[in-house]
């Protein structure tokens, strides 16, 4: 483990608003985080390249936005009620609380005090609904965004006309009681979900053979966003700590500083669910019909925000740099003036910002602040591809300096080929 780069990846990360603790000002609250403005940006962009990949790539694939709160005969009928639980050991002298899958001995880590003997607790958070005490219900934030897609596979099917073998995709908030160990945001109460639901007809071979498709494809789009392949592994799941729903299960799992983590998983799911809900599939071709199986994918989006962050984080002699690939960077572009009491210079590079921002999709920046180095440096910290510097030069022949992140090569490039030069370099 190198919880050193941890500690600087957290620092890093409060430092350039990626991430924040939640309710910082009051102290926080534990397993909240907040995403900054470089955060935030990141998300949205791993989120958009896995709707792209999952959905718009695909003919077969759809999308759906289901409610946080769902009628709680979901989760009844769902299983998540009676075994939507974890084993929890407290520490008798500290009281603070460990899953017990997750310590060796009877000692507690933090002050060495004796567990007590594992209890079972519901990871389903409860929330009340009614504008009266009298009127006031129990429902539950949704503990994991699956069942909605669930309720709605008729919805789907009949508006849609969708033919098995068929996907829902799926992005969205869940809520778990969970113990949280630290490691930044790798474990928290409120996360963020991107899951597919994929309907097959049942079969045993298809459904090994669909289960072995999604494993290969979800770990490739891993590699296609640059995270480095010694850093993945599949790890499958015991039968005795398989979810309660699953048949066989693989977790992606990720090298982190504190350890291989799992980040996504990809479940076979058999009728488990669909049966509970008593819903069926029926060919409109053949008349057949039946309970279709499903195999999951599901991945968290907060977990692969950091692990992405761990991935790209490299100290260079003097120089921090996240490289990030550039569909993923939370800036594109970065517009800068060679001199900030340059008014000619400024006037420039404000219209040139202008003009790639009409032209790129992304945040594109501008920046006088201090001297060239530092604003390099501080770009390079981000993760920013490409940073554009407007010279005395670009005042008379009407070109740039445009410097790659990852090399720190500079190339003079005509200001009117700028938006052509990123579009195929940010792709």
């Amino acid at each position: 483990m190198d919880m050193g780069k941890m500690d600087k990846i957290t620092a890093l990360c409060k430092r350039r608003g990626f991430i924040f603790q939640g309710s910082e000002i009051y102290g926080g609250f534990g397993g909240f985080w907040d995403f900054g403005p470089l955060g935030v940006e990141l998300k949205n962009n791993i989120k958009k390249q896995w709707w792209k990949s999952m959905v718009y790539d695909r003919d077969d694939v759809v999308g759906l936005d289901a409610a946080i709160i769902m009628n709680p005969k979901v989760w009844e009928t769902s299983g998540h009620v009676t075994a939507f639980t974890d084993p929890l050991v407290e520490c008798k002298k500290c009281h603070h609380r460990f899953r017990a899958d997750k310590v060796e001995g009877n000692k507690c880590p933090d002050c060495g005090g004796e567990f007590t003997s594992p209890k079972k607790f519901n990871l389903l958070t409860e929330v009340y609904i009614g504008t009266t005490e009298e009127e006031k219900k129990r429902a539950y934030l949704r503990g994991e965004i699956t069942q909605g897609v669930f309720v709605n596979f008729g919805n789907v099917v009949d508006s849609t006309r969708i033919k098995i073998p068929f996907g829902i995709a799926q992005i969205g908030k869940a809520f778990r009681n969970e113990i949280t160990p630290g490691n930044l945001n790798f474990r928290s109460r409120e996360f963020e979900q991107m899951e597919l639901e994929y309907f097959i007809k049942p079969d045993e071979d298809k459904g090994h053979e669909t289960f072995n498709y999604w494993k290969d494809k979800r770990l490739g789009w891993y590699l296609s966003l640059g995270m480095r392949k010694d850093n993945l592994r599949f790890k499958e799941h015991d039968p005795k700590d398989r979810a309660h729903y699953a048949r066989f299960a693989e977790d992606i799992e990720y090298s982190a500083p504190f350890g291989w983590s799992e980040f996504e998983g990809i479940h076979h799911r058999g009728d488990f669910d669909l049966k509970n809900h008593r819903l069926t599939y029926k060919d409109t071709e053949t008349g057949e019909e039946y309970v279709p199986w499903v195999i999951e994918t599901s991945g968290g989006v907060d977990r692969a925000a950091l692990f992405f962050l761990i991935d790209s984080y490299f100290e260079e002699e003097k120089r921090i740099v996240l490289k990030l690939h550039p569909r993923l960077a939370p800036v594109k572009v970065a517009v800068f003036p060679l001199l900030s009491n340059k008014p000619e210079l400024i006037n420039l590079a404000k219209k040139i910002h202008e003009e790639i921002k009409k032209g790129v999709d992304g945040l594109i920046m501008f920046d006088d602040r201090g001297n060239i180095g530092k604003r390099y440096f501080a770009q390079d910290e981000i993760g920013t591809p490409f940073c554009v510097t407007v010279d005395f030069q670009s005042l008379e022949d009407k070109t740039v300096t445009v410097r790659d992140r990852d090399t720190a090569k500079q190339e003079r490039v005509k200001i009117e080929d700028l938006i052509d030069y990123f579009s195929k370099s940010l792709k």
